[in-house]
């Protein structure tokens, strides 16, 4: 009865279920293993002390910025250079932006520092301005922000002095030096100007570190790859039943075999065209040069 699933056609079909299967099964168990990795980093972090409690290290001892070195107090000593100011950002349900310096090195290259935040609009804002001369800053460190942090701002557009994403690949383009591939925010921000007291801007947790929304899209991601590969193996189990059936059926005689096979040919075989000998439609009038034209039979108008 299931030597159909020997046939050409069948063989396509099963190959594909064979596929199919293991790679939705592969799919969801590489979601579940992102998501409990999630779930183990959350833990550790809970664990650990609080970055900005640890001692202060100089920064390029604790490039590259990773899960481990974010948010460790770093120092740097160089001197203020250009000033941006970084629109959009919240600070405690309140609208405002950061107020953002580079600091020159030694080294040639530029570290992003946040001096601190001001609420209101970026736009003819009156800023304090930064420290004159060389300057040693010790802030919690930070990766550069992408398209996914909060608060950037990807649309563009902004105003001179303004940008939307504290990134070293933003503001490279912006100033004529090297810029260091993270930045700092000061824990204490500076005080006084004529823009009024700043107000730090507290350490961001690194990225992926916690339960947030990314980590329980990988829970409903790995659900929908298994729910997948039980669909496949039910549609096939389904293909396979109704195809044992309709054998059977032929094979009790309950379904004559011509009439299976006229049902599965098309539709455009069995509408045929007028038999000609029929003529032309019935409701065409008739010829008056024929013989067989009845004079009496045709109506008088």
């Amino acid at each position: 009865m299931y030597r159909f699933l020997l046939t050409p056609r069948w063989w396509g079909i099963n190959l594909f279920v064979v596929l199919a299967i293991p790679f939705c099964v592969f799919m969801g168990t590489w979601q579940l293993g992102r998501f409990e990795d999630r779930v183990q980093s959350h833990e550790q972090a809970e664990k650990a002390p609080d970055p900005s409690t640890r001692a202060a290290k100089p920064l390029d001892a604790l490039l590259p910025v990773d899960k481990v070195t974010s948010g460790r107090p770093a120092i740097a000593t160089g001197t203020y250079a250009d000033q941006f100011l970084v629109p959009g950002r919240k600070l405690e349900d309140r609208q405002g932006f950061y107020v953002l310096n580079m600091l020159r090195t030694d080294t040639g290259k530029a570290l992003p520092v946040v001096r601190g935040w001001l609420p209101g609009s970026a736009t003819d804002a009156r800023v304090p301005a930064a420290p004159k001369g060389e300057v040693t800053v010790t802030g919690d460190l930070q990766a550069s922000e992408n398209t996914h942090s909060d608060g950037v701002n990807v649309r563009g557009g902004l105003p001179s002095g303004q940008v939307g994403m504290i990134s070293a690949a933003t503001l490279v383009n912006l100033v004529p030096y090297d810029v260091y591939d993270a930045w700092v925010t000061l824990p204490e921000a500076e005080a006084g100007g004529t823009g009024g007291a700043m107000k730090p801007v507290p350490a961001a947790a690194p990225e992926g570190s916690g339960l947030d929304l990314k980590a329980f899209q990988n829970l409903g991601y790995t659900g929908e790859w298994f729910v997948f590969a039980a669909f496949v193996l039910f549609m096939w189990f389904r293909l396979v039943r109704r195809e044992a059936e309709a054998e059977r059926d032929i094979a009790l005689g309950l379904v004559p075999e011509e009439a299976a096979a006229e049902a599965a040919a098309p539709a455009a075989e069995t509408a045929e065209a007028p038999d000609a000998a029929e003529g032309a439609p019935k409701d065409a009038p008739e010829d008056p040069s024929s013989p067989d034209y009845d004079v009496a039979s045709t109506p008088v108008r």
